[in-house]
């Protein structure tokens, strides 16, 4: 197939690109490469991307409404992974407006985009934190999440909606993934594990927020690859069964599905730190610190409808993803313990 991915040179992108065109698939890497974190890491994953015939890479802006609009004029795509966005909990506390620009009007081009060139099916990227003040465990796409607890969240919510909004009103087939903290290879520099690995090597104290009493549902980033690119192979239908007198906010009567993709197994984060302290042989300092602003004390994902209906099960421990993550980490800085 021909398949467009936006973000393709962010963490989930690039993983989800290279499995895409190993398997054969035509793939058409989108990206802006803006300075958020690392450039250099970005390049890098790209670099890993171009031995692919298969491979070709766009340097696009999400918000570039005639860009985006020219490129799926030009290219006519049979499916698209929508996987690019401002990430970050806490960067957003900051700069606003930047997530207001990458995941609002950034979905809207890619949702204008698929509407016009007839794209059989979008798959795109929704997140965890959508569940904010929800504390029933584990979290369903059957629950309510309308009380975000950050404005990366809340813009990750009003995609689903716009989504939504595209597949009711123009029928374009359209299936959400609420992605649990996702880590592995080449992972994103201002997350937890990077964060904290770099600190530990460099003898310096990492930050432990919540006083270390966060349940996360770590989920390795082979896993996530494994259910996109299973459910962007099923175009989703209709629920004949849904009911507005008792709605589920993860079907709909529209071609429209929500599904969380998790671990479904909650790692405390202790436990996480001991796993990353022994692949290093070395102790952390930890600087304990109260709950930040948008974070969410747990998350659990109940991923039953994905099982259900693509057979997905999750299968990396995080004793062996935490691994993989170091053997990469002290390849790619070249770093010998």
């Amino acid at each position: 197939m021909k398949i467009l991915v936006t973000g393709a040179a962010g963490f989930i992108g690039f993983h989800t690109a290279k499995a895409l065109a190993e398997r054969g698939d035509e793939v058409i890497g989108l990206d802006n490469l803006n300075e958020y974190y690392d450039v250099a890491l970005k390049r890098a994953r790209l670099a890993e991307l171009e031995p692919y015939d298969s491979f070709r890479f766009v340097k696009l802006d999400l918000a570039d409404r005639h860009g985006m609009a020219a490129l799926f004029a030009a290219e006519d795509f049979q499916r698209v992974i929508h996987l690019g966005a401002q990430p970050g909990v806490r960067y957003a506390i900051e700069n606003p407006f930047a997530y207001i620009d990458s995941n609002v009007h950034g979905t809207m081009t890619v949702l204008e985009g698929c509407r016009h060139s007839d794209v059989e099916h979008l798959v795109f990227a929704s997140t965890s934190s959508v569940y904010g003040a929800n504390t029933k465990m584990p979290f369903s796409t059957r629950d309510n999440a309308d009380h975000p607890l950050s404005l990366y969240a809340a813009t990750k919510k009003s995609n689903e909606l716009m989504a939504h909004t595209y597949a009711s009103l123009y029928g374009v087939p359209v299936t959400g993934l609420r992605f649990f903290t996702v880590y592995g290879p080449f992972g994103r520099p201002d997350m937890a594990l990077f964060l904290f690995t770099k600190n530990i090597l460099a003898g310096e104290p990492i930050s432990v927020f919540n006083y270390g009493n966060h349940r996360r549902d770590f989920t390795y980033i082979d896993d996530i690859v494994d259910g996109i690119v299973r459910v962007v192979e099923r175009i989703p239908e209709p629920n004949a069964d849904w009911s507005g007198d008792s709605p589920d906010p993860g079907t709909s009567l529209a071609p429209y599905r929500l599904y969380n993709i998790g671990n479904q197994r909650p790692v405390e984060l202790m436990r996480y730190i001991e796993t990353l302290e022994r692949c290093l042989g070395r102790e952390a300092q930890k600087r304990l610190l109260p709950l930040q602003l948008g974070d969410i004390p747990d998350t659990w994902a109940d991923v039953g409808n994905l099982v259900a209906d693509f057979g997905y099960q999750p299968d990396t421990p995080v004793e062996e993803g935490v691994k993989r993550f170091v053997d990469w980490y002290l390849d790619y800085y070249d770093i010998e313990l």
